[in-house]
């Protein structure tokens, strides 16, 4: 779940990290006196979406007057915002964050990620704050700089003074900067974060380390744990299938091909979008429906693929271990159905009650192949879909 840069701020605070003062606003009036309750001769009006590079398109300016904030949060509020990370479509925004202007003498990179190769946070740096740390990776790798916490002895002081050191901060700003990594950390592992991205990382003229930007991600699957953090979740920001999916439990994530898939297992998901490209397509979903899901989630599961209107094909991959092959097959039924099916339908079914599953397909009436493996299944769908197109 990722969550909006006055909500990272917030988070951020809490746990000792130094962050600009400011202030949500919905409407120019709002702004405004948010401006004037913060004071001071300049403030920066932010769009609030969840992406990054708003700054290139349009989505952070300045402003010297409160008249000026009124008007440029006038200007934001309902526009669409570009960005490299939203793609074409763009975001609305509804939200702009009222921020007190920051005497800025350099910028830089800092953020913590769940590094799966290391099985730990990894903190990752770099002088070139305000940047695509992606740009700056292809481009100048030696800048960046990497710096795991074992989980066991967690953060200790050696690595904030690697990463200070390879920051090339002043000696002054080293304690400072050692107090603001540890509380960055706390805040990571507390909140069981999976990213916290500062970018950029700022040192004032005052020399004052602050965060001047904020981006968390979190793990879905601890969010019971906080559901203060739960509450921060934005709909409008989210795909409406994946908001569905979510409903009912489906780890689902839409995709831009033309073949829905529904697999129970996340390696097996992953193989079968493979495969399906390998022969010649695209996979338009990532859907585990799990191991222990019930007939009317797959019904639900099957439902949703067909709401994309980008799909003109399905294939159904289970192994049933726990999962019974009959308990799918009737839900792909039931589904099929409700829906009035009218796109192609592969399913290949191994495991627990396999015969039993492929002989109520059979009996259904309905337009169904049947896979005798998973490559047999993909080429089918494929040639099926690429049928219709011709």
């Amino acid at each position: 779940m990722n969550i909006h840069e006055y909500q990272a701020k917030t988070v951020l605070a809490k746990f000792g990290v130094p962050v600009p003062k400011g202030g949500v606003a919905y409407t120019p009036a709002e702004a405004e006196a948010v401006a004037k309750q913060l004071g001071g001769a300049l403030w920066v009006v932010k769009a609030q979406i969840h992406a990054g590079g708003r700054g290139k398109g349009g989505g952070v300016k300045l402003a010297k007057t409160t008249d000026e904030v009124s008007a440029l949060t006038k200007e934001m509020i309902g526009m669409t915002l570009i960005t490299h990370q939203t793609g074409p479509e763009g975001r609305e925004v509804k939200r702009v964050y009222i921020e007190e202007g920051s005497d800025i003498a350099k910028e830089l990179y800092l953020s913590a990620v769940v590094d799966r190769h290391s099985s730990a946070i990894t903190f990752m740096a770099s002088q070139d704050g305000g940047m695509d740390i992606e740009e700056v990776a292809a481009s100048h790798p030696e800048r960046i700089i990497n710096v795991t916490v074992d989980p066991i002895a967690g953060f200790q002081p050696f690595h904030a003074r690697k990463l200070a050191f390879g920051l090339q901060l002043a000696p002054e700003l080293h304690k400072e900067f050692y107090a603001f990594v540890e509380n960055m950390y706390k805040a990571f592992v507390a909140t069981d974060a999976s990213q916290v991205e500062i970018n950029p990382l700022v040192v004032t003229k005052q020399n004052k380390i602050v965060a001047l930007d904020a981006k968390f991600n979190f793990d879905d699957n601890a969010l019971f744990r906080h559901p203060d953090i739960a509450e921060m979740r934005d709909p409008d920001e989210e795909d409406p299938l994946e908001r569905q999916a979510a409903k009912f439990e489906l780890a689902y994530i839409k995709m831009d091909g033309n073949i829905g898939c529904m697999v129970n297992g996340a390696g097996l998901a992953m193989a079968t979008m493979d495969i399906i490209k390998l022969y010649g397509s695209e996979p338009a979903n990532f859907l585990d429906v799990g191991g222990g899901a019930t007939k009317e989630k797959v019904t639900e599961a099957f439902k949703l693929i067909l709401s994309d209107p980008n799909v003109e094909g399905v294939l159904v991959n289970i192994f049933g271990g726990i999962m019974r092959c009959d308990i799918i097959a009737e839900g792909i039924i039931a589904a099929a159905k409700e829906v009035n099916l009218n796109v192609p339908l592969v399913v290949r079914l191994e495991g627990t009650n396999v015969e039993l599953g492929k002989e109520i397909l059979a009996k259904s009436g309905l337009p169904i192949q049947s896979g005798d493996n998973l490559g047999d299944a993909a080429q089918k769908i494929v040639a099926a879909v690429k049928k219709l197109a011709a």
